[in-house]
């Protein structure tokens, strides 16, 4: 009876250890649980959002991919729309969807949701949009896709080309002009009586020995381009309606998310992207809204006919300035200028015009040399920026009597007519620049089919998404993200 007594109370004391013990177990796995479904679930969030965002970047734009290489979101998706509040929606549609069991197999009979989470709020706090700080941010960007394949003696040629023409002050001058002024003085002489050696009297007769160079250039700059100017493109684009107008309105989206600095080399990265990705004369882009893009970064005309002809007179303006100052430091050239000068003052009986027909010789002479150059340059050749002897192509005699000037394809020295357009491009005003190439960009684009609304102010470079994340266990998880092209 005693051992029976002594068994049955062991009995109790182990049973009732082992429901302590059970007691203390099952509190430890439910603790053990609960933590992995609360560690599980902020991890899935965390990966959730990860796919999201990269779901979201991967929504970039296909034809500003293909045509300017540039990374972007088109928050308009092909509406006409543009609007952060669309990214939104597609980030919310991409969370949603990898937290929903809609795409397990059997899901609602097999499974159970263990984690159930859903989307609470979200929010693109922050974005960065290509046109930000008028346009910097895709000045940025354009940089960025050609940094890493550029040829750093181009940056070198083009640094020294524009070092050569502001120095020299080739843009500033104008060879035209003195030319009519120096002209207007000879003319003064025309009619007027002068008193011959002999004692007797004659009537002053001027007849300005550049006279055939004058009529020349009284044909027009488009004369000078080809002799068939219908074969000039005709295309011609609408302002108004695109992003650097829109920008002078005020009339854009505007991100919020502080860019990156520009560095010291990036104008001339900028410079290499767009005659990359931009035609111009002689390279024409078929499937642009213009053909003569460069022409158009540099004279922002609406129409392909006026940008060609701003640009080839301030070429021929250049190559004036360049061909009269090596006329005027060239001693031999000066001397045959001067001789044929005295011999027409002596013929005239004017002897005080000797200096003013010899300054109107070389400068006429400049003239015919730069007719040549541009017609060279558009013709596929090359010119030298500042000419020595060997380059020079003209004699005199050739100059002053040549009706019509030809160009020659066979110049392999100097720079090309991409060169010179190089060259305008670093000298136009940034903002301008950059405002003119988003247009290009922007009208392009609007070219391909279903794109007729496209925005360039509606295209996020980055975003910055705030997102609160609730299980229906009671939790909840905020999560930050930045992604950026």
């Amino acid at each position: 009876m005693q051992k029976e007594n002594m068994a049955y109370k062991c009995g109790g004391y182990l049973t009732v250890y082992l429901a302590l013990t059970m007691a203390v177990l099952l509190s430890l796995c439910l603790t053990l649980i609960e933590g992995v479904r609360r560690n599980t679930a902020a991890l899935e969030t965390e990966c959730i959002v990860s796919i999201g965002m990269n779901s979201v970047m991967a929504e970039y734009h296909r034809e500003l991919f293909h045509l300017y290489n540039l990374f972007a979101i088109d928050s308009s998706y092909g509406t006409n729309m543009a609007g952060k509040a669309n990214t939104e929606r597609h980030l919310r549609h991409y969370l949603e969807r990898n937290m929903s069991m809609e795409d397990v197999l059997l899901g609602e009979l097999l499974y159970r949701d263990f984690l159930g989470l859903t989307v609470a709020e979200l929010e693109l706090t922050g974005v960065s949009i290509l046109t930000d700080e008028h346009g910097g941010v895709f000045r940025r960007r354009a940089v960025e896709s050609v940094k890493d394949d550029v040829n750093i003696e181009l940056l070198r040629e083009l640094w020294e080309w524009t070092r050569v023409v502001e120095s020299k002050g080739l843009e500033q001058r104008d060879i035209y002009g003195e030319k009519q002024e120096v002209d207007r003085q000879i003319q003064e002489y025309n009619g007027k009586e002068v008193q011959t050696p002999d004692g007797g009297t004659v009537i002053v007769e001027v007849n300005n020995p550049t006279l055939v160079l004058e009529e020349n250039r009284s044909k027009g700059i488009l004369g000078l381009i080809t002799e068939n100017p219908e074969t000039i493109s005709q295309r011609k684009i609408n302002l108004e309606s695109l992003i650097s107008e829109r920008i002078e309105l005020g009339n854009v989206n505007q991100g919020n998310e502080n860019g990156d600095k520009e560095g010291k080399l990036d104008r001339f990265f900028f410079c290499e992207y767009l005659v990359r990705y931009m035609g111009h004369f002689g390279a024409e882009k078929d499937s642009g809204a213009l053909a003569y893009q460069l022409e158009y970064l540099i004279a922002g005309k609406d129409n392909d006919t006026e940008n060609l002809k701003n640009v080839v007179n301030r070429l021929l303006l250049l190559r004036e300035a360049a061909n009269a100052m090596y006329l005027f430091s060239d001693s031999t050239k000066c001397s045959e200028a001067e001789a044929l000068a005295a011999v027409i003052a002596t013929l005239l009986q004017v002897p005080e015009i000797t200096d003013l027909l010899k300054i109107t010789i070389l400068l006429g002479w400049a003239y015919a040399e730069s007719v040549y150059d541009v017609k060279t340059l558009l013709a596929g050749g090359r010119i030298e920026l500042i000419k020595d002897e060997e380059a020079w192509h003209f004699g005199l005699q050739g100059a002053l009597q040549t009706g019509s000037i030809t160009g020659g394809t066979d110049e392999t020295r100097g720079l090309s007519y991409e060169d010179y357009l190089r060259i305008f491009i670093m000298f136009t005003n940034k903002e301008t620049l950059t405002g003119r190439a988003m247009d290009m960009v922007e009208a392009d684009i609007r070219r391909t089919p279903g794109n007729e609304q496209f925005r360039l102010d509606g295209c996020l470079d980055g975003i910055e998404a705030d997102i609160l994340v609730r299980s229906s266990y009671g939790y909840e998880y905020e999560i930050v993200r930045q992604k950026k092209y």
